[in-house]
C-alpha cells in the first residue's frame, strides 16, 4: 500500500541549509520505495502571522462568512486538507535561537484548530488525527540533544502529539559549526539513521 508523505522544510537558506541536506537525504532515500511525497517549504511559501481576524473565520460558519473571512480561512482550510491527506509528516527543521524558524510556527498556527485536529474534553485536549506517524530531522550548530538547551524537540513533540501525532521519530545532525570534521561526521551519521529508518518503514 502507497505511504502518503508530507515533507515540510524550513530553513532560511534554502537549499544551502543543513535541514535542507537532512531533507535531500530523506528524498533519496526514498527512491524504490512505495511512496508518494509532497513537498511544502513555508519559508519559499511564507504564511503571513497569525492575526485574530483570521482566527475568527475559522470560528464562524463557513457558509455564513464574509468575503474577508473566506479569503483568510483559505489557508488553513488548505493546509488542513493537505495533512489530512498524508500519513507520515517529516518536518526538516534548523535551530534558530533555541526554537523553531517563525515561518514554521505560522504553519502550525493554521493546523492546531481546535474541532478540526483536536478537541478539548474533561481529560484534556484529544488528538483527531489518528494513524498518523512523524518524524523530525533536526539540524543544529552545537550539541543540544537530550540537554535542558533543547526546548525545541519537546515543543515539536508537543505540537505534533496535540493533534494527535504520538508516534514521533527524531533524527539529529549536531555541532555542525563546531569544525568540518566534526560536521562531516555527524551528516553521515544522520544519513545512516534516515536511511536505516526509511529501509524499516517504507
Amino acid at each position: 500500500m502507497t505511504q502518503r508523505i508530507l515533507l515540510i522544510t524550513s530553513s532560511l537558506f534554502g537549499e544551502g541549509g543543513q535541514s535542507r541536506a537532512l531533507a535531500e537525504s530523506f528524498k533519496a532515500a526514498l527512491a524504490g520505495h512505495d511512496v508518494e511525497l509532497t513537498e511544502r517549504d513555508v519559508v519559499e511559501q511564507a504564511l503571513p502571522h497569525l492575526t485574530g481576524a483570521e482566527m475568527t473565520s475559522w470560528m464562524t460558519d463557513p457558509a455564513e462568512r464574509s468575503a474577508e473571512q473566506t479569503e483568510l480561512a483559505r489557508h488553513s482550510d488548505a493546509l488542513l486538507a493537505e495533512i489530512e491527506a498524508n500519513d507520515v509528516l517529516v518536518l526538516a527543521v534548523p535551530l534558530y535561537n533555541l526554537g523553531i524558524p517563525s515561518q514554521l510556527k505560522a504553519w502550525f498556527d493554521r493546523i492546531l484548530r481546535a474541532g478540526k485536529t483536536f478537541q478539548y474534553t474533561a481529560n484534556g485536549p484529544v488528538g483527531l488525527l489518528e494513524g498518523k506517524s512523524g518524524l523530525i530531522l533536526a539540524a543544529r550548530g552545537g550539541m543540544y540533544a537530550g540537554s535542558d538547551m533543547d526546548s525545541q524537540t519537546p515543543h515539536l513533540k508537543h505540537m505534533l502529539g496535540l493533534i494527535g501525532i504520538k508516534e514521533v521519530h527524531t533524527i539529529y545532525a549536531e555541532g555542525l559549526n563546531m569544525g568540518d570534521e566534526r560536521k562531516q561526521q555527524s551528516l553521515k551519521e544522520a544519513r545512516q539513521a534516515i536511511a536505516q529508518y526509511v529501509e524499516s518503514r517504507f
